[in-house]
């Protein structure tokens, strides 16, 4: 479906490829997918000079998984109410691979109203986002702003900047995707490790508690000395246990980054640490400002590791967790430790990584670099850099 094309006067230049660069870049530089979603939305409704852009992920039910807007306020949002079913024109586009262009959305023969407290609208431009045939979702806009008050609608060269930037939209949403799943498969990942801790620290520790106690029983009667200095050690072994228990219910608490962001939640978990352990942990941060979520993740987890590899491996007494701000707005992370430290080229030529890997990794998928300095005695440093928005 098309409109009747408006006169060429109100058809503003808004910089051609020059603006659909910057719109792709601005929508590329992030990974998670509500934040391309989000990204998406506001380049399109920027590029095309419109009033309202809605961006909507169809779900398997007949309703939106997820459903993104721009122009509109939290307040207007909140009173729209629930976020719209697949119907009227929204569902017509979900069904079709070409673009629909309307001067008058609500002459449109599908078109069903909308809530009371909707925002009026009435030229419309929907395009597909498409990848290999499948309809991923739908970009929406509504209301091209109008020079000098002249009535204005989308034109076909509108249209044809839209499928440009839609094109790029699904190889950044498809990107952001693997990006989730791969996350999901290292949180997993964690988790095994986690269950291979377990089996291997506590268990182990268990057992040798159950054969000191057994012992300590038999001496009970013939040997009372040795029976008490045995039970001394049934005391100590299960201390170390507990610690290991309650350091193994600290990395499985969900981080909650997204409600508290990283200084809140990394403060918390090396506080729960210092806790469980013996050693003296603690943090600090300096004009650490809200990094992107990918970003944030990857320093907790670098941070987690570090701290896992301290307090479990290298003995340490002192544990030391700076977050600070860089002057390009990034951050960097510094965890040192006063433990036993290592060599890193034996350590790797031996094929043990104590996470090295892993968290060189986190690094560099986020754009970051990771630097590592240990020596045997004299305790490890750990710092990595982010670069920010």
């Amino acid at each position: 479906m098309t409109a009747d094309e408006p006169t060429p006067a109100c058809d503003p230049s808004l910089g051609g490829i020059e603006a659909v660069s910057t719109a792709v870049l601005a929508m590329s530089r992030h990974l998670e997918v509500r934040e391309v979603l989000r990204r998406i939305t506001a380049s399109a409704r920027q590029l095309l000079d419109a009033e309202y852009a809605a961006l909507g992920v169809p779900d398997d039910h007949g309703g939106f998984a997820q459903f993104v807007v721009d122009g509109v306020t939290d307040e207007q949002w909140k009173a729209i109410g629930p976020l719209p079913r697949q119907h009227g024109v929204l569902a017509s586009m979900l069904h079709r691979l070409d673009p629909t262009r309307l001067a008058d959305v609500r002459l449109a023969p599908d078109f069903e109203g909308w809530p009371d407290a909707h925002p009026d609208m009435k030229d419309f431009l929907g395009m597909p986002i498409i990848d290999d045939g499948e309809i991923l979702g739908a970009v929406f806009l509504a209301n091209k702003r109008s020079p000098a008050g002249r009535a204005c609608g989308f034109t076909e060269r509108d249209e044809e900047l839209l499928r440009i930037l839609a094109a790029h939209a699904a190889i950044a949403l498809g990107n952001a995707r693997l990006y989730e799943r791969s996350r999901e498969l290292t949180l997993a990942g964690e988790r095994a490790r986690i269950a291979h801790d377990l089996h291997d620290a506590v268990s182990q520790k268990l057992f040798s508690l159950r054969l000191t106690a057994k012992a300590a029983a038999t001496l009970v009667d013939r040997d009372p000395a040795r029976a008490r200095a045995e039970l001394v050690e049934v005391a100590r072994l299960a201390a170390e246990a507990a610690d290991e228990l309650r350091t193994v219910v600290v990395e499985l608490r969900p981080a909650a980054l997204d409600e508290d962001g990283l200084v809140a939640t990394l403060a918390s978990q090396v506080q729960l640490l210092d806790r469980a352990h013996s050693a003296a942990v603690r943090f600090t941060s300096q004009g650490v400002r809200a990094l992107p979520a990918g970003q944030e993740a990857a320093v907790l987890r670098v941070a987690q590791e570090a701290l896992h590899n301290a307090l479990r491996h290298a003995d340490a007494r002192h544990v030391e967790v700076t977050l600070a701000a860089t002057p390009g707005r990034g951050a960097v992370l510094r965890v040192v430790d006063d433990g036993r430290g290592f060599d890193p080229d034996s350590v790797q030529r031996a094929g043990r990584h104590l996470g090295l890997v892993s968290m060189r990794d986190r690094a560099s998928a986020v754009g970051g670099t990771l630097m590592l300095e240990s020596f045997p005695g004299k305790g490890t440093v750990v710092e990595m850099e982010v670069p920010g928005a």
